[in-house]
């Protein structure tokens, strides 16, 4: 009977741990590089804004939890997530095969292809050919940082990884950069839209690249099933349409 009792007072003690461990995420912290306009940067008074961050609002709303944002270069975006400094990483992240190696992944958000920006009349064009004894800026971390050092960096392209797209930008204007590579909207809206990127243009055709989604822990496979669903209705309730609306004209939903 001892033995007996004594086995049933560990199990109650064991599910009791399990029971004190489980995570109730009335919080959750997510990863952001405010550098990325329209997905995901700083307004004139310090705010954080953009669609990234209007989606994650939402999906922590349907979760019934409490966004924080915390700000993070977008290279130690993983390391961070690994790490526990956030539990999310909503910052235009694009799944790849090697990332989820390392993390797990919500359902796609959205997608959207990657350009090369240059000055107008460069008549550059994004092939190692046309790029061959030039610099051309990425962001850390990035598909873009990735698909250059792949492609063109053993052919004679400078590529030059910087911190932030706002680096990258500032270099492309000083006449350090000869072009940039990043995702095509965040050109578009973000720079060639702007006051800033007047002189410039893309450079050439866009290159296909996959979906972003919220970058995950692996373990923490209860708060992907919650975000999941949570993507689910606002794709469903049209609330997703509505988000997007107030930053494109066109359709960036994933497209499987």
């Amino acid at each position: 009977m001892k033995k007996l009792l004594t086995a049933v007072t560990v199990a109650v003690l064991a599910v009791s741990a399990g029971v004190a461990q489980a995570k109730d995420w009335k919080q959750i912290r997510i990863g952001v590089d405010a550098s990325y306009a329209p997905f995901e940067s700083k307004s004139a008074d310090g705010k954080l804004v953009g669609f990234d961050i209007d989606l994650g609002n939402e999906i922590c709303k349907r979760v019934h939890a409490k966004c924080v944002w915390v700000e993070n270069d977008f290279d130690g975006m993983i390391p961070g997530l690994k790490a526990k400094k956030f539990d999310g990483v909503l910052s235009s992240m694009t799944v790849t095969p090697e990332r989820e190696k390392e993390i797990a992944f919500s359902k796609p958000l959205f997608e959207t292809p990657t350009a090369l920006v240059a000055k107008k009349g460069s008549g550059l064009t994004p092939t190692a050919e046309s790029l061959k004894g030039k610099s051309v800026g990425v962001e850390q971390g990035t598909t873009q940082e990735k698909y250059a050092k792949d492609n063109w960096a053993a052919k004679g392209v400078n590529v030059v990884a910087y911190q932030n797209q706002d680096q990258v930008y500032q270099d492309l204007i000083s006449g350090r950069l000869d072009a940039a590579l990043q995702d095509k909207v965040q050109a578009e809206i973000g720079f060639l839209k702007q006051p800033r990127g007047a002189q410039f243009q893309q450079a050439g055709d866009e290159i296909q690249s996959g979906a972003a989604a919220m970058g995950l822990r692996k373990d923490d496979a209860d708060l992907k099933a919650l975000v999941d669903k949570a993507i689910d209705g606002m794709m469903k309730d049209g609330t997703y349409k509505k988000i997007e609306k107030k930053y494109f004209d066109f359709d960036v939903a994933p497209k499987s």
